[in-house]
């Protein structure tokens, strides 16, 4: 007799954004939502930004867009919050799937913690590594549930 499996989760391909003042972060879950890969760090103001990511949802089949919120160490918000929160309330006007914002503190000094090299800081690899440790951060959790 075979032991019914429970239902698995359909796989989501989720994109993560980690927005900073020269350079924004971008990471994409693998195929099977287990992985984060970094991808190459945009430049541009938001609007640029806007069009660049929904390129990259349509190209990479997103699901689900993570913008990573930066809160000050107590958790509240700063003037960096603010500007992000904008830009989270146009992405979710410009795209038809959930956007969804993640607490990003410490991702950047974790992300330069990694013994980049500063040619690496320099390129963005920094940003998208800090934009992927993100994605990894919500990757985890939801499997987790």
């Amino acid at each position: 007799m075979q032991i019914p499996q429970p239902p698995q989760p359909t796989p989501r391909r989720l994109l993560a954004i980690d927005p900073g003042t020269h350079r924004t972060g971008i990471a994409v879950s693998d195929e099977l939502g287990l992985l984060a890969h970094p991808r190459e760090a945009l430049r541009g103001n938001a609007m640029d930004l806007i069009a660049r990511v929904i390129e990259l949802v349509n190209a990479d089949s997103i699901d689900e867009v993570i913008v990573g919120l930066p809160v000050t160490m107590a958790g509240g918000d700063s003037s960096q919050t603010r500007d992000v929160r904008a830009f989270v309330v146009a992405l979710r006007g410009a795209l038809p799937i959930p956007v969804s914002e993640w607490d990003e503190r410490l991702s950047s000094v974790e992300a330069a913690g990694r013994g980049l090299k500063s040619r690496d800081r320099a390129s963005g690899r920094q940003d998208s590594a800090a934009a992927a440790i993100i994605l990894q951060a919500v990757l985890d959790s939801r499997r987790s549930r």
